[in-house]
This record gives C-alpha cells, structure tokens and sequence, in this order.
C-alpha cells in the first residue's frame, strides 16, 4: 500500500535536490493502468512528449502548466483534468507533486 502523502513529500525532498529538478516512481502498474507521483522543482519542465490513450493529472501539491498546441492549462492543488490526447509539455510553476494516471492501451473494437 502506498502513502501519497510520504511519497509526495519523499519525492520533492528529492527533486529539490536533483541536478534535473525532478523525481518519480511508479505506484501502481496493473496491466494497461499506471499510476506515478511525480515531483518537479519550481521552473522544470517536462519538454513536450505523445500522449497515452487516456491519462489524468491530479496535483497534490503546488502548481503545473500542461501546455498543448489547443492551449495551456494551470493546474493547482487538489484539482484534476484529463490530459488532452495531443502532444504536450508539463512546466512547474512552483515546487510541484502531481499523480499521473495513464493508460497505455485500449483494446480494439
């Protein structure tokens, strides 16, 4: 069982101190469904990268830009959205952890 709030609070301990300003571990991975605590120290940035089939973006701490050609979005504390299913970037606004959840495929029709 995972503790988000340990594992929060060990991963921006840690990105704090990264030579990248990042930290992360994947907390859950049961078949296509993956769920990761990321932590990003104030001004890191996720360079733009594909998206998955469907993911999600739940901030527990702090502040993140998800920026896409359809627009960027500030996400805080306590708030969740639907990562858009184009190519996009996550910038920290301040020191950040956030819990991704993605699914990395969807079975065919």
């Amino acid at each position: 069982m995972t503790r988000l709030d340990r594992s929060a609070a060990d991963h921006l301990e840690q990105a704090l101190v990264d030579a990248h300003g990042r930290s992360s571990e994947i907390v859950v991975h049961d078949g296509p469904l993956r769920q990761s605590v990321l932590a990003l120290a104030a001004g890191t940035v996720l360079g733009e990268h594909n998206a998955p089939p469907a993911a999600s973006l739940y901030v527990i701490e702090g502040r993140v830009r998800v920026t896409a050609a359809s627009g960027d979005v500030e996400v805080g504390a306590d708030e969740l959205v639907p990562i858009t299913h184009e190519r996009h970037g996550v910038e920290a606004l301040e020191d950040c952890v956030f819990l991704l959840t993605t699914v990395t495929s969807v079975p065919k029709d």
